[in-house]
């Protein structure tokens, strides 16, 4: 199959707004009475800038005409969910526009939006240790619990990046450029398909942010052992509960010691957000296939995008190394790790 023919979804494969940095400040000023600097970010599917203005940072967010409008409203819901529960999450605030309303349509279809800047350093760039990923699972259950009573009509929405549906990757396997990881990887998808998928429909379903990786977390400057905020829901979705767990441990894995380094962020999760024991069992397996996913649409999408393929790529040398590591593992022993480290906390 060409590989410009991968099925990664419209979505995935939908081009990205394209505003200038001048069409976005003129967005801001006319609808929230701002006036600053934008400049740009890195994103997959949106447009974002960064907002400097004298009353502080923000981040103007333009959703690509191809995702429904409900889903960039179920995000924004959320948001609003979350400060309303629970406000001293570190998570962004939304900002209303002139007229009071908590998002705008463009011309083109676009959804704008407004949402405070969150400071920090981003952990990608800080020192890795225990505390740290104790913290990172800490913060992610503290918003999974205050996520467990919100719903929305299109917080169920299809999305590849959601890993109840890593069967759909096999096609993707072709794009993946290194043979021995795409042999990993099929195992995985294969033990995935026959002893998880069909046991994720008797675990806890609700709406959780669903992309906890080194990018979307900033922790203090002075102290990376503190989680000064977490960024990004643009992947936010209605999905067995563990597996939100399961993408942040994909990236908290570390392949020296990779059960010890899960255990580490399952248990702050546990202490925030107490896990089943069959949640536990399946957690390796679901971060395995996390890995796989990230291994597999990142490969896909690099070869359709080569344009955005720097950011796109971002994250596949840990999930690929973090995959040798796990799948290496005797059968059972990580998930008897995780299951002593949530009676340990």
């Amino acid at each position: 199959m060409p590989q410009s023919a991968l099925p990664i979804g419209s979505l995935l494969s939908a081009p990205r707004p394209a505003f200038t940095e001048t069409e976005a400040q003129g967005l801001a000023r006319t609808h929230f009475g701002l006036d600053g600097t934008a400049l740009p970010l890195t994103s997959e599917r949106d447009q974002n800038f960064r907002l400097a203005t004298p009353q502080g940072a923000f981040v103007l967010k333009i959703a690509n005409a191809a995702e429904p409008r409900g889903v960039t409203e179920c995000q924004t819901l959320a948001l609003l969910h979350l400060e309303a529960v629970t406000p001293g999450l570190p998570v962004p605030r939304v900002i209303r526009t002139r007229e009071g309303a908590s998002w705008t349509e463009l011309a083109g279809g676009n959804l704008l939006r407004l949402l405070t800047w969150v400071e920090g350093e981003p952990l990608w760039r800080a020192r890795r240790g225990a505390a740290q990923r104790r913290a990172v699972g800490l913060c992610l259950g503290g918003i999974a619990a205050a996520l467990a009573d919100f719903s929305h009509p299109s917080a169920d929405h299809e999305l590849l990046w959601d890993i109840r549906h890593a069967a759909r990757l096999r096609a993707l396997l072709p794009a993946i450029p290194d043979a021995r990881t795409a042999v990993l990887a099929e195992r995985v998808l294969d033990r995935f398909e026959t002893a998880v998928a069909p046991r994720l429909a008797d675990l806890p379903w609700q709406v959780v942010h669903n992309d906890m990786n080194p990018h979307n977390i900033m922790v203090d400057p002075a102290n990376a052992d503190r989680v000064a905020g977490v960024i990004d829901f643009g992947d936010l979705v209605r999905t067995a509960r563990v597996c939100d767990l399961a993408v942040a441990g994909s990236y908290q894995v570390d392949p020296g010691d990779p059960a010890g380094t899960l255990a580490d962020l399952v248990a702050g999760y546990h202490a925030a957000n107490p896990l089943r024991p069959e949640e536990v069992e399946l957690l390796p397996d679901l971060v395995a296939a996390r890995m796989v996913t990230t291994i597999a649409i990142a490969s896909a999408r690099a070869a359709q995008q080569p344009d955005n393929a720097p950011y796109i790529l971002r994250n596949l040398p840990a999930s690929a190394a973090g995959l040798e590591a796990l799948t290496a593992l005797a059968p059972g022993a990580a998930a008897a790790a995780l299951l002593r480290a949530t009676e340990a906390a």
